[in-house]
């Protein structure tokens, strides 16, 4: 009998997703981009999120205890409206682009997460809330084509949206030599 192990941990992390019509308007400004630089590592659309909380490795039986408490902190929320605007670069090699609207919402509501974890015993490292959507990385040595690409969109502005839902998340991350995959674990209405 050939039986697959399951990992005892998975990666996770607490995030918005725009809705389909605001990726693939920005998808549609990055498609001369993507033909340009074949050589980035650009992620796939239905993987772009923000994240509120990086929680990083979770034992397996840890995760379904966030399950209550993020389903009530997300009816508890109502939904900010969210837009995708301009770009930049992180570390000179990680595209991203910025996110406009109910900023503050978005703060409020990554705060709450992150104290609705930590009550739960998980522990994990706090970083500055920089919302964002990461796009693409550049190949390691190379320093300049995040950043033309981010100079050729800094203008973009798309059209304002409410984020429908709170997305608990697992990715395969560093347990294959693939690219990455976000999958959800459990998601649920805002508001």
């Amino acid at each position: 009998m050939n039986e697959q192990t399951q990992p005892a941990t998975v990666r996770v992390f607490i995030a918005l997703a725009p809705p389909d019509h605001a990726k693939e308007e920005l998808a549609r400004e990055l498609r001369a981009a993507q033909g340009a630089y074949p050589r980035m590592r650009w992620n796939r659309i239905e993987d772009w999120h923000i994240t509120l909380a990086f929680l990083g490795e979770l034992p397996v039986g840890t995760v379904p205890l966030l399950h209550g408490p993020l389903a009530a902190l997300a009816a508890d929320h109502r939904p900010p409206r969210l837009a995708l605007r301009g770009s930049g670069v992180f570390d000179d090699r990680v595209l991203w682009s910025g996110i406009e609207g109910d900023v503050e919402e978005l703060h409020l509501l990554a705060a709450d997460v992150r104290s609705a974890v930590k009550a739960r015993g998980v522990t994990f490292e706090e970083r500055p809330l920089r919302p964002h959507l990461t796009l693409a990385r550049a190949r390691r040595g190379d320093l300049t084509s995040a950043a033309e690409i981010a100079e050729g969109f800094a203008g973009f502005s798309g059209l304002r949206w409410p984020a429908g839902r709170l997305h608990l998340v697992g990715s395969n991350a560093g347990r294959s030599r693939g690219p990455i995959h976000y999958r959800d674990i459990e998601a649920w209405p805002l508001g």
